[in-house]
């Protein structure tokens, strides 16, 4: 027999003993039993016919023996797939939906419980199945296994990081202090070792808490624990850090002066080697915070700007270099000022017109022209900067205009009823005539500021302001023109009633002047009456109103009414009476024909 033969013999020899069929007389393969026991072996399930064939060979021991080893398997397998699920579990991978016979992540979860470390590519693994979890354990198991070997705990089993070993080992790694509950946990659990590390670890700082005290002046302090607070911030102050105000006053409380002093000088120190890093004078020889240089660019932090003292202390010592910044480090602030829609005041802008910086000063004239504009309305014309912001910057002031500037608004037309500008002037020029009259006495400045308060859209200023005995006034000039301004107002508000009695009025104290007449016009143009209209205007061109200026006025009145329909109405009265002459009115029936569409 040759020696393949003598091993298929011996290996049918074994599976026979296995599934107990050791009576089964054909014991040379090949032979049927032999191709169903090694099916059996290699764990693939038998067809009805093989099974058929077991029974027929009266193999009853056999088939037994199956069963129970398919039991087995069932049984291998659940435990298999229940301690994967737990594995799972316990590292945070339960989202990976991965067999457990097929998965990489039951072999490296197995690593993980036994202490070992993961490879690169497991590593690897875990991230492309975004374990990222799973991988963070997996960090901290080795982390926990490096101290365990550094700190002489090798012996403890446990490598899940909840452990509290773990947190002990981080802690000691940081050289933190342990409570007592957890030296006691060391000494219960027999790390005697790591215990020990811990007792040099305090050692250690109990030295360096006893140099602390005396370098800082602390020996005073009698609680000399490492838990003491003074530990911490004299370990603050030694790592170059500023202290906070609650140490400060834990400091005074405890009667510790010298160190707070000691302290805030190594701070001022530290602060001063910034600054002259900040400012460029590193070669300036006095370090020590008590310099005036010190006070200097330490003010300069907060101000911006230098005081002439500290200007001839730089220039004296050839520090201009401070100079340079500080004046690029303020021009920088106002330009920061300017972009957040802010005001340059007077001294600012002295300052930057002495250190030439008109560019920020066009800046912040434009972006102020900007806000002006959209404040006045004006925004969609295409105004020059000059004068027109000079101008706008006047009337914010409640400055008066001068002619010239004045004259400038007329011929960009920006003093036309209702506009913003022309109101604000307007106002301006009301207050000023009505200050006047109660500074001076002067009457006449009485009618002047009424009819700038009605062309500033505030009759009931005008009323209030000729709200007055006329019998007082002995000028029947001068009543003549209060009274028509008056009567002018009450027109303004809708109430013709009153204003034709002022109008009236007017024509009793002077007979010989045309406004009474032209008020009245318009009066009767307000009431619909044209014709009676007509004639006071005519009566008004008599006493020497120009005919222009009585077109004017109509046109005026039409312009103003609000009614479509009335404006409509004149504009045809108008158009019958003299197509030629008013032909301007054809536009306000073009207006009404449109509106009624």
């Amino acid at each position: 027999m040759d020696k393949e033969s003598q091993n298929r013999l011996e290996h049918f020899a074994a599976l026979k003993s296995k599934y107990q069929a050791t009576q089964y007389e054909n014991s040379l393969p090949p032979s049927l039993l032999y191709l169903i026991l090694r099916k059996l072996d290699l764990g693939i399930e038998l067809l009805d016919l093989e099974s058929n064939w077991l029974g027929e060979s009266q193999l009853e021991e056999t088939l037994e023996a199956i069963k129970q080893e398919q039991q087995y398997r069932l049984q291998e397998f659940g435990n298999l797939e229940f301690e994967f699920s737990k594995l799972k579990s316990k590292y945070k991978a339960t989202k990976h939906n991965g067999s457990w016979r097929s998965s990489h992540l039951y072999f490296i979860l197995l690593k993980l419980e036994s202490g070992n470390f993961l490879t690169d590519s497991e590593v690897k693994w875990l991230r492309a199945n975004s374990l990222y979890e799973t991988n963070k354990i997996a960090q901290e198991v080795k982390l926990f296994s490096q101290l365990k070997s550094k700190y002489k705990a090798t012996q403890y089993q446990d490598s899940y990081p909840d452990s509290p070993l773990y947190q002990i080992l981080k802690k000691l790694e940081l050289t933190e202090r342990l409570s007592n509950s957890e030296y006691n946990w060391l000494i219960n659990n027999e790390l005697f070792e790591t215990a020990e590390i811990f007792q040099q670890q305090e050692s250690v700082k109990e030295s360096h808490f006893a140099k602390l005290r005396e370098k800082y002046q602390a020996n005073l302090h009698s609680d000399l624990s490492l838990s003491s607070p003074l530990y911490l911030i004299l370990q603050n102050i030694d790592a170059k850090n500023n202290l906070s105000e609650l140490e400060i006053n834990w400091l005074e409380q405890q009667g510790l002066s010298e160190t707070i002093t000691i302290a805030q000088e190594l701070q001022q120190t530290r602060e001063f080697a910034a600054l002259r890093v900040k400012y460029k004078v590193t070669h300036y020889e006095d370090s020590s915070p008590k310099s005036h240089l010190y006070k200097i660019l330490k003010r300069l932090e907060f101000s911006n700007q230098l005081g002439e003292q500290d200007i001839n202390f730089i220039k004296k010592r050839k520090l201009t270099e401070i100079i340079e910044i500080a004046n690029e480090k303020y021009a920088s602030t106002l330009k920061s000022k300017i972009d957040l829609g802010e005001l340059l005041n007077e001294s600012e802008i002295d300052w930057l017109k002495n250190n030439r910086r008109e560019d920020i000063i066009i800046l912040a004239q434009q972006k102020h022209f900007a806000i002006l504009k959209r404040q006045y309305r004006l925004i969609y014309l295409s105004l020059a900067l000059e004068p027109f912001y000079a101008i706008m910057v006047k009337l914010e002031k409640k400055e008066r205009l001068d002619p010239k500037l004045v004259l400038q608004l007329m011929e960009e037309e920006l003093l036309s009823p209702g506009g913003k500008i022309a109101l604000a002037y307007y106002r301006l020029e009301a207050e000023f005539y009505e200050q006047e009259f109660h500074r001076t006495g002067n009457k006449w400045d009485i009618p002047t500021a009424s009819s700038y308060w009605r062309k500033a859209d505030e009759p009931e200023q005008a009323l209030k302001l000729t709200n007055l005995d006329l019998s007082q006034i002995r000028e029947s000039k001068l009543k003549s023109a209060i009274s028509v301004t008056r009567g002018a107002a009450f027109r303004d508000r809708d109430n013709l009633a009153d204003a034709e009695i002022c109008a009236k009025k007017a024509m009793e104290y002077h007979p010989d002047s045309h406004q009474p007449y032209t008020l009245m016009g318009a009066i009767c143009y307000d009431k619909s009456d044209y014709p009676k209209g007509d004639y006071w205007y005519e009566q008004a061109i008599k006493r020497g109103a120009k005919p222009e200026d009585i077109d004017d006025d109509r046109k005026r009145v039409i312009r103003s009414t609000k009614d479509e329909n009335k404006r409509h109405e004149a504009a045809e009265y108008l158009l019958k009476k003299d197509s030629q002459r008013y032909a301007w009115a054809k536009s306000y029936l073009k207006k009404s024909s449109d509106n009624g569409k």
